[in-house]
């Protein structure tokens, strides 16, 4: 399954000082990884990807945000800075979903 979306980098409130940076997916992208792995996530929810930006690719985990309704994907240091990108910038993002269910 694969996602493609825009969408705008935001830091972690909880974690400002260490400049944990997201992009939220779309709510509907978030339902269907949730009914396809249903039953099949780990601790807190998580979600294996393969996620790309611009040129880079890495594989990671999308994790459930209660508080905005949908899966949030962590873009690291590395990948910010490979790409040129900083908080309140948009950019487009695919991901492939890579956890099976059982």
């Amino acid at each position: 399954m694969d996602i493609v979306f825009d969408a705008e980098l935001w830091v972690w409130d909880a974690r400002r000082a260490d400049t944990w940076t997201f992009v939220s997916l779309p709510a509907d992208a978030s339902d269907e990884i949730s009914d396809l792995t249903e039953g099949s996530r780990p601790g807190f929810g998580s979600v294996r990807v393969r996620a790309r930006v611009g040129a880079t690719t890495w594989t990671t985990s999308v994790f459930p945000d209660k508080a905005r309704g949908c899966y949030v994907l962590p873009v690291k240091r590395a990948v910010r800075e490979a790409e040129d990108l900083h908080p309140g910038d948009t950019t487009a993002v695919t991901l492939e979903v890579l956890t099976r269910p059982a």
